[in-house]
């Protein structure tokens, strides 16, 4: 609860109210104000907050914080003017729960691939080593041993701030992030006081949101550009980008590789379907996971934690002892070794790494069947490249529907194929389940069949709807049908 005056400390106002009440709740959704409420008229992608205005000072909203005035005013509410909303919402929302973030030893990862398995790592070793940590990730939210629903891979400001508070009254010493590139051009990140910051690599994703890779890479950067001269930053100079998140921040930089010289090397000494040998630092170790891309995850790990001042064999010993992400080159095996791996591999580098991981460690008998689509609503162009990819790296490759959203299935499936040549080697079977029991029918005894796109995901979005829908359940069942006997 706090006045008007005070959520506006460090917030750039174009005017003065003339009222001061008091406010106990925060809310840019206008069915979501209560009495006593401060709402953020945001401008939008579908909708613009200022046509709420009305409707929120009806709900009991005492402030309203908008770009531009309404026409009629009412004299019991404090209007502030602002330039842009979701930046005053940061600022204001980090004042109200008086900055947890400065409280916690908040560490934040971006990139495109990666940043949920580095993220979730870091707080499953914080945790095994008996701190209390707090995640924010596309998979889940956790505060300490609590779990929570996750709604966005980077949620809005007011509950980031909200969950970070309750992170700090459970004790908890560090929270993991994963960064979007939407969250940084939506100023959802502005207020929070960052300790760390990782950078996993750059490739192919959302360019339907920002329209060009150059508009990507700069919302990636502007993370970096703004951390203070207090943080560490560690990149990875194996991709082309590593350098170029750097160039401007003020944090201390730290760089990682498993190809040349660097503050944080790892070296590939075996790899196996169950994990991998490696030299990390240096030290020999050996990790439940498999994948040279799992290699940077678990690099980007052991130098967040040590930079933490946490102890370097202290971290290789949990390393060692951790297991792999749900949805993430998750294996499920049927009782004749048939292998099904799950990965959440949506993007053409995703689903190549993940291609490229089990070549290294399958046999030259075993057949590849990879069942993949594309997400409806979503950055179009790669979806020939996608399909590409996967027929290149497989034995047989079945197109089908991912979360097709308000987009025909069909239509999706359609410019996939356009990027598959003179191949001969796919099927499209538009219905996943179907798709996914077709592949289990293909396989012989201990093939491998790679289902790729939605990982953890236990829902597949048709038209507007969320049905329940979850890839390893499906796999399971059909290897019941046909090869567990």
């Amino acid at each position: 609860m706090k006045r008007v005056q005070e959520l506006l400390a460090n917030v750039r106002v174009n005017n003065i109210p003339h009222l001061n009440p008091e406010v106990i709740s925060l809310t840019y959704d206008s069915r979501n104000v209560e009495q006593g409420a401060c709402f953020f008229a945001v401008k939008g992608v579908a909708s613009d907050g200022h046509t709420y205005i009305d409707s929120a000072i009806e709900r009991g909203a005492v402030a309203i914080v908008c770009q531009q005035l309404p026409d009629n005013l009412n004299d019991k509410v404090a209007y502030i003017v602002v330039d842009d909303s979701n930046v005053a919402m940061a600022e204001m929302a980090a004042n109200f729960y008086d900055h947890p973030s400065r409280e916690l030893k908040l560490v934040g990862v971006t990139g495109t691939n990666g940043k949920t398995t580095t993220a979730t790592l870091l707080y499953d070793m914080m945790m095994a080593m008996g701190h209390r940590a707090g995640l924010i990730s596309t998979v889940v939210y956790r505060i300490g041993d609590q779990k929570i629903t996750s709604t966005h891979t980077t949620p809005d400001a007011i509950r980031l701030n909200s969950m970070m508070r309750r992170m700090v009254q459970e004790g908890c010493e560090y929270c993991f992030m994963e960064v979007s590139s939407h969250s940084v051009v939506q100023h959802r990140i502005d207020a929070l006081h960052f300790c760390g910051a990782l950078f996993t690599n750059l490739t192919h994703d959302h360019l339907d949101y920002h329209g060009t890779y150059k508009e990507y890479i700069r919302a990636k950067k502007l993370f970096f550009d703004m951390l203070p001269k207090s943080a560490w930053v560690v990149t990875n100079i194996d991709d082309r980008n590593g350098e170029v998140m750097v160039q401007n921040t003020a944090a201390k930089v730290y760089r990682m590789s498993l190809r040349s010289m660097a503050d944080f090397r790892t070296k590939i000494l075996e790899m196996m379907p169950d994990g991998m040998q490696l030299i990390m630092d240096a030290q020999e170790v050996w990790v439940k996971f498999t994948g040279r891309f799992n290699a940077y995850n678990l690099t980007s790990v052991y130098a967040a934690a040590t930079l933490m001042g946490i102890d370097k064999r202290e971290v290789l010993t949990t390393l060692s002892m951790l297991s792999p992400v749900a949805g993430r080159f998750e294996t499920i095996i049927a009782g004749d070794g048939t292998m099904a791996i799950v990965d959440y591999a949506h993007t053409p580098d995703a689903l190549q790494n993940v291609i490229e991981t089990i070549e290294e460690v399958r046999r030259a008998e075993q057949r590849l069947i990879v069942v993949c689509g594309c997400g409806g609503d979503r950055d179009r162009s790669k979806r020939p490249e996608m399909a590409a990819i996967a027929v290149k790296g497989s034995t047989t490759a079945i197109f089908t529907s991912d979360n097709p959203r308000t987009e025909d299935p069909d239509s999706i499936i359609d410019e996939m194929l356009t990027g598959v040549g003179d191949a001969k080697n796919y099927l499209r079977i538009t219905e996943r389940a179907e798709a996914i029991r077709a592949a289990a029918m293909l396989a012989h005894r201990g093939d491998i069949i790679l289902i790729a796109g939605k990982g953890h995901e236990d829902y597949q979005i048709v038209g507007l709807t969320k049905h329940h829908f979850d890839d390893r359940e499906e796999i399971r069942a059909a290897f019941d049908a046909t090869h567990n006997n």
